[in-house]
């Protein structure tokens, strides 16, 4: 098999130099330059045509995104954030990234060790990802009131028995944004596991809470789940969901790795499967693995109407396909069309 050809973008020569060093351990990768900024990076990917790069956000003169911007559309190659816990990455990933990884605050030590063995998965991911090209999430202005009446059909009762699920991995930041920017403001309540590093969580769902009518926030014990409003999964904490007399929350609780993830998709749609049942619409986006699929089609299996993400507009065709070759998918659509699928479900 061939090995993947890799780009080392940093402007720190002490992280390129450690990287490299690291990364050329597996047989799988070759490293075949480093570049200290932009247009040093630039010009070795047109003389080099690596499989993969690796960027940081953070650079002088040009950042990282404003390179993606100017890159992607030109060169469409699978690039990987290496960022520290920054907005910034946000903004990457909207300009073409396939996946991030989040900096260590060392060069060395186990933090250091970890963070490029899960590198090194992400570059074997990324070398057959599809690139979506760049593009801006306008901010939406959202209204008083959401109990609006967007959803025509919707029965009196319905909003509190019905729960939608959302799980998603490797360029899932982007599918998960798209779902929910085309979203009534009285769309039923909605949690969601984005496969993401601890620290990130927060600012993804504060990000989505901009670029959509309805109200996303990071996930606490307890949070009740409510109509008009999306809970995004804490980045080292399982979340489930429960019901009491009032209706639907969350639970959080920290725990060991499940089909390799903390949080799990897998135990997020198990436990909607048992509390839910047929009031539940689950939706399984782009990623790498299995995560989900066993839920998912538990989910089915007690009623619930599922959906998954089509391979043509998935970054990487991997936890979709498993659900829908285990027989756990309802039905497949594009990440655009998902929304208008959701709605017209609810609305029956």
């Amino acid at each position: 098999m061939d090995k993947i050809r890799v780009l080392i973008v940093d402007d720190s020569i002490f992280f390129r130099t450690a990287l490299q060093k690291i990364l050329m351990n597996d047989n799988s990768i070759e490293i075949i330059g480093t570049a200290g900024s932009a247009l040093d990076a630039d010009r070795k990917i047109s003389e080099l045509s690596p499989d993969v790069v690796t960027l940081d956000v953070e650079m002088p003169n040009m950042s990282g995104t404003d390179f993606l911007k100017k890159l992607i559309p030109v060169k469409p190659i699978p690039v990987i954030l290496v960022s520290s816990l920054n907005v910034g990455a946000f903004d990457a990933l909207s300009a073409g990234a396939v996946d991030f990884v989040r900096k260590p605050a060392s060069n060395s030590g186990p933090d250091f060790v970890a963070f490029c063995n899960e590198l090194k998965g992400k570059i074997k991911i990324a070398k057959n990802a599809k690139v979506r090209q760049p593009r801006a999430a306008a901010p939406v202005t959202k209204t008083a009131t959401s109990a609006t009446n967007t959803i025509k059909n919707l029965a009196s009762g319905a909003v509190k028995r019905h729960v939608i699920a959302i799980g998603a991995s490797t360029g899932g930041t982007e599918a998960t944004s798209d779902v929910l920017k085309d979203l009534p403001e009285n769309i039923p309540g909605i949690i969601i596991v984005q496969h993401m590093p601890v620290g990130f969580t927060k600012m993804y769902a504060e990000r989505l809470d901009r670029t959509s009518k309805i109200k996303v926030v990071e996930a606490v014990d307890g949070e009740r789940v409510e109509q008009g409003k999306a809970i995004v999964a804490a980045g080292d904490k399982h979340m489930t969901l429960a019901k009491d007399s009032k209706g639907y929350y969350v639970k959080c609780q920290a725990g060991d790795k499940v089909s390799g993830h903390c949080p799990s998709v897998d135990v997020m749609f198990e436990s909607v499967a048992k509390t839910a049942g047929k009031d539940a619409i689950g939706v399984i986006l782009t990623g790498m693995g299995r995560d989900g699929a066993r839920g998912l089609l538990h989910m089915r299996q007690n009623g619930a109407f599922t959906i998954g993400q089509d391979e043509k507009s998935c970054v990487v065709y991997g936890m979709p396909m498993v659900a829908f070759e285990l027989g756990g998918v309802c039905e497949q659509a594009s990440c655009s069309a998902i929304a208008g699928r959701l709605v017209k479900k609810i609305g029956e």
